[in-house]
């Protein structure tokens, strides 16, 4: 076994395979960008070093940078993780030249199944059913068009060299194949460098259900059972559970028969998903990730088998620790993906500073691999995962309900993220009853994305306590710390410090006039000895208190009935989530509305913060409603942002590569005349 392992990624996935390198007794070294200087896999490896500037291509995806690291921390062997340079293999064989250990397969498998379309072609040969469509080389529009029609709608295109969903369009019928094909192939080159894609039948209804595989250098190949991906937004997945309800005995063992086929075809070593889309009776190859999945642990809840154990001994060259005869699964296990990204504007990634972050501590039946804390800042340079809760039970309905139970008890609170949509779809009848497929989110949108309905008076209740406590805090605290004793005034235990409201001979009174959406919600405040007395939502509480928990949570006490929720306040804004559910609140300040509204004019701003990456405009130009004029990319995603009317373009404000902040004013416009000849 090796004695040092560089760990080539960042975020949760780096702080889950040190944990299992130093149960193994192997030092782990980690790699960091600007960006990750103070992160939470730098601080739990042994050693750290720094690879570059915030931009993952001049960091985590610099092969040069990461081979430098690993001779400067003297390492033995790389473990790419997953995403970033995983299934590279110019950089499995850049290890290996450099004479490292590569934990992962060979260059050849990774190239076999690196193009999905040729990795279609293969599975044919190998004799893995495939969905019917164009895997071709040539990439001319005119013959793709011609492929998509021999194919029949709706298809899918999907980048060649593809994951996450980037690259995949639907496509309903023939007259949007051409702009859905400029789409994806934009995004594809923007993703991964490659604008090549592949046509397949779209399933209607498919399930998403993948094989883990594992195989050494000796010739022995196994599967792990399979997991259900079907919870899908965008294309990308959000929960995860294996094994997979519903799926007869026989089915089983035909996907895991054609998963080790799969892998034995291509000289497969280390760990492997082999991917499947499942509709009726038949089940179709989708492609093979030569890394490990995000996923992973629910097969590890259900085998009892630490998998990154397992690739750091095939690495190593020892056999696989377990034959197929061996492997059993116990109970269910589910997975929920915790993403800073706002689902009700389309999942836009979210980035920002965590204030809280409350998640449960590692128990039976409960895990969390998790990659950020409190006070981290969620950068717009990488993915916008945070972490994952995984839960196990007997059954899945055990399983299901402490999946429930943790997602309720959750906060994340500075930055949007997808808590709510988790307990929403954990508690849905369908989800539920298990077997769902790929389309549920979407087609349950009205349900899952609905906005929380009004506040009730408990949370608004808690609002206002939260926002007497911040007053307080920041009463506190003297202006400047270091002047503070030059007036006695300003000390803070000075009686002209006190900011308690106390008035002679009167109880004072004060409204917070709280805004959900565009539904006013007053909150009516008095003092009654060292309690409060609150009016909100028509109820009434005669003794409200609230203090400070040591997570960051706010303790709440309405008539003597406690609790514990999230909230945060920043500037305007206030969020408060109790019982599962956030409500997002704003408190506006009448004087910079009122500069707010002097402000107001034409003007295309930044939806969320990212990078510039193409201006289709410039000064004077007339532009027409829904006009693409700037192309902004965050954390993957690629958004086009639109002439909001018909206008004349007054002012460009930013560059192709500059990096903007949500608000940003990008494109300024003059009033289009409404009769240019002055009739």
């Amino acid at each position: 076994m090796f004695r040092t392992l560089l760990i080539a990624n960042r975020g949760e996935i780096a702080v889950r395979i040190a944990r299992t390198a130093r149960r193994m007794g192997i030092e782990t070294v980690a790699v960091f960008s600007d960006a990750d200087a103070g992160a939470l896999h730098v601080a739990g490896a042994d050693r750290a070093l720094r690879l570059g500037p915030a931009p993952a291509r001049d960091s985590y995806l610099s092969i040069p940078r990461l081979l430098e690291a690993a001779a400067r921390a003297g390492a033995d062997a790389v473990h790419p993780g997953y995403g970033f340079l995983s299934e590279n293999a110019d950089f499995a064989e850049a290890c290996a030249a450099a004479g490292l250990l590569f934990v992962g397969p060979p260059p050849a498998a990774m190239r076999a199944m690196g193009s999905k379309s040729a990795a279609k072609a293969l599975m044919q040969r190998a004799g893995v059913p495939v969905l019917p469509g164009y895997h071709g080389d040539d990439q001319d529009p005119e013959r793709l068009a011609a492929e998509a029609a021999r194919t029949g709608f709706p298809l899918l295109i999907k980048a060649v060299a593809g994951g996450g969903g980037r690259g995949m369009r639907v496509v309903a019928d023939a007259a949007g194949f051409g702009p859905a094909l400029a789409s994806a192939r934009q995004e594809a080159a923007s993703a991964f460098g490659d604008d090549r894609v592949l046509i397949e039948r779209y399933l209607q209804r498919p399930r998403h259900i993948e094989m883990q595989v594992f195989a050494d250098r000796h010739g022995n190949a196994v599967h792990l059972f399979e997991r259900d991906c079907s919870a899908q937004r965008r294309h990308q997945k959000v929960i995860e559970e294996a094994p997979a309800p519903g799926l007869d005995p026989a089915r089983r063992a035909a996907m895991g028969e054609a998963a080790v086929a799969c892998a034995r075809a291509v000289g497969y070593v280390g760990a492997g998903t082999v991917e499947f889309v499942v509709e009726g009776d038949g089940f179709f190859f989708l492609e093979m990730n030569t890394r490990l999945q995000v996923e992973h642990p629910v097969t590890e809840m259900i085998t009892g088998f630490d998998l990154v154990e397992w690739q750091l001994r095939v690495a190593a060259g020892e056999r696989l620790p377990a034959q197929q005869a061996d492997i059993r699964a116990t109970g269910h296990a589910i997975e929920a993906r915790l993403y800073a990204e706002d689902p009700a504007r389309d999942f836009a990634p979210a980035i920002g500073r965590i204030a809280v972050l409350c998640l449960p501590a590692d128990a039976e039946g409960v895990r969390v691999d998790a990659g950020v804390r409190a006070g981290d800042t969620i950068p717009v340079h990488y993915d916008s995962m945070l972490g994952k809760l995984i839960c196990h039970g007997a059954t899945r309905d055990a399983a299901l309900a402490r999946l429930r139970l943790a997602l309720r008890d959750s906060v994340i609170g500075g930055v949007a993220s997808n808590l709510d949509l988790l307990g929403r779809i954990a508690a849905h009848p369908d989800f539920i009853a298990g077997g769902i497929d790929t389309g549920f989110i979407a087609r349950e949108a009205a349900v899952l994305l609905v906005p929380p309905a009004a506040p009730p008076a408990e949370a608004l209740a808690a609002a206002a306590l939260g926002v007497l406590l911040d007053e307080a805090d920041a009463a506190a605290a003297p202006a400047n710390p270091d002047d503070r004793h030059s007036h006695p005034d300003s000390h803070p235990h000075s009686p002209w410090q006190v900011s308690d409201l106390w008035w002679l001979n009167r109880a004072p009174e004060r409204v917070l006039d709280f805004v959900a959406g565009e539904v006013p919600c007053p909150v009516r405040l008095r003092r009654a000895g060292a309690a409060w007395h609150l009016a909100a939502a028509g109820a009434v509480f005669a003794a409200a208190t609230a203090a400070r928990t040591p997570d960051g949570r706010l303790a709440v006490s309405l008539d003597g009935a406690r609790e514990t929720v999230g909230f945060v306040r920043q500037g305007d804004a206030v969020a408060v989530r109790r019982r599962g559910t956030t409500w997002r609140l704003a408190l506006p300040d009448p004087v910079a509305a009122a500069e707010a509204e002097d402000d107001a004019g034409g003007r295309l701003v930044a939806p969320i913060p990212g990078q510039v990456t193409e201006v289709r405009a410039e000064a004077g130009q007339a532009v027409a409603r829904g006009e693409v004029l700037v192309v902004l990319e965050a954390m993957k995603t690629v958004f086009r942002l639109t002439a909001p009317a018909d206008a004349i373009v007054a002012d460009i404000a930013c560059a192709a590569g500059d990096t903007v902040t949500e608000g940003q004013v990008l494109v300024r416009f003059a009033e289009a005349d409404a009769d240019p000849d002055g009739a």
